[in-house]
């Protein structure tokens, strides 16, 4: 009897205890806010876990894919580069150039010193110049964009690939204006890769830059940067021979990055890298791609570029630079104190001479367009047409006078 007691009571305290138990499991998954079934399956995972593994099933189950370290580590850097690299080209040029001999080799003194029997070569030498730089491939059939400083004078040009590849390049045109060319290669039926070009007109600053050339002779060099600043005139360059806006960046680059290409993150062109200023570290130029897509065309038909020309030498006046002009007592002439284009200089022979303009002449407005500054009254006369009449008011001291100039053909 009393171990049937015994028995009974350990019975009613399993149960007891079996009932606890539960009860805390379904306060503990109320209080985490979830599900009994969910604990309990959570509990089986961890046993199966802990003990033997078993194989997925494929039909209940999904298998992770696998990630390799070439897509783990891409960037839109490595994207941009994959996508526009390979038609990135390196151009070697070589150039013929004459030089004389020294004269102090002929003069008497140096002959009696080493001999008349001196061996020292008789009249002009000739030498052969090397440059490098890059380009890159606009069109299948073989169509080179790169700059003009490249490609001068060359008389043998030498196109590589990046795969290895080597041509025998021919200069279609040159525009020295915009310091581009066209070169042109015969790809022999062989597929070639092409760049694909963007919109200069929509960059911002700030917007990602990266360059890719073969700078110091280093190839497929590739840098990062940003658009520092937009539409940074030629002059403020230190190339006032140029006419152009340039984008400004700070992506390094170097000798031999000349004629390569700018692309924004999407690995389009956006410029064509083509100056460094020199003492300044950090601070690029590149010729905006949608003025290359203006005379790209005409430059590989082998045509001449027109650039309008006035002739005169410009800088741009303020009230306050007037002013500071006029109260020196040694200063050549007296200015108006007003805002224009003030004209310093008047090249011989050109259709500014033959115009009636003047040194001291302040320009205010050029086709009924009001200028007050040099970049605007450049831009007005690089957007018209030679041969094209242009009307000028400018203020010559007090008065104020309309005189017309016909532009002509920049040579």
């Amino acid at each position: 009897m009393q171990i049937t007691k015994i028995l009974s009571f350990s019975s009613r305290l399993l149960k007891y205890s079996l009932a606890t138990l539960l009860g805390a499991v379904i306060f503990w998954s109320a209080m985490a806010g979830l599900p009994f079934e969910a604990i309990a399956q959570n509990q089986v995972e961890t046993f199966q876990e802990n003990s033997l593994p078993t194989l997925p099933n494929s039909s209940t189950t999904e298998v992770p894919q696998k990630v390799t370290s070439q897509q783990r580590n891409s960037s839109f850097v490595t994207d941009a580069v994959n996508r526009v690299g390979t038609a990135v080209v390196r151009i070697d040029t070589e150039r013929t150039i004459t030089r004389n001999v020294d004269p102090f080799f002929d003069d008497p003194f140096f002959r009696r010193f080493f001999g008349e029997d001196f061996a020292m070569p008789r009249g002009p030498q000739q030498g052969l110049m090397r440059g490098q730089g890059s380009g890159f491939i606009i069109d299948k059939n073989g169509v080179i964009l790169t700059n003009a400083h490249v490609v001068d004078q060359a008389d043998k040009v030498t196109v590589t690939l990046k795969d290895g590849r080597t041509f025998a390049g021919k200069v279609q045109g040159v525009d020295e204006v915009t310091d581009l060319a066209v070169v042109k290669i015969d790809p022999k039926g062989k597929v070639l890769p092409v760049a694909p070009l963007g919109d200069s007109s929509t960059v911002q600053v700030g917007d990602w830059a990266i360059a890719v050339g073969n700078p110091l002779g280093l190839d497929n060099t590739v840098t990062l940067g940003i658009v520092s600043t937009l539409k940074r005139p030629s002059v403020e360059v230190g190339v006032p021979d140029k006419r152009l806006d340039f984008i400004q960046t700070d992506a390094a680059i170097n000798p031999g990055n000349s004629g390569g290409p700018l692309l924004n993150s999407s690995g389009e062109v956006i410029g064509i890298n083509t100056a460094i200023r020199a003492g300044a570290m950090g601070i690029g130029f590149a010729i905006p791609i949608d003025k290359a897509k203006q005379i790209s065309s005409q430059l590989a038909q082998g045509k001449t570029v027109a650039h309008p020309y006035i002739g005169i030498q410009m800088v741009t006046l303020t009230p306050q630079l007037a002013k500071e002009n006029n109260s020196d007592p040694n200063s050549p002439l007296t200015i108006p104190e007003i805002s224009g284009v003030l004209v310093m200089g008047i090249l011989p022979n050109t259709p500014a001479a033959q115009s009636g303009l003047r040194r001291g002449d302040v320009i205010v407005e050029i086709d009924g367009q009001p200028v007050t500054n040099a970049t605007a009254l450049q831009n007005v006369v690089e957007s018209s047409q030679v041969g094209q009449t242009l009307q000028l008011v400018i203020r010559r001291g007090e008065q104020t006078q309309k005189l017309s100039i016909r532009t002509a053909q920049l040579t």
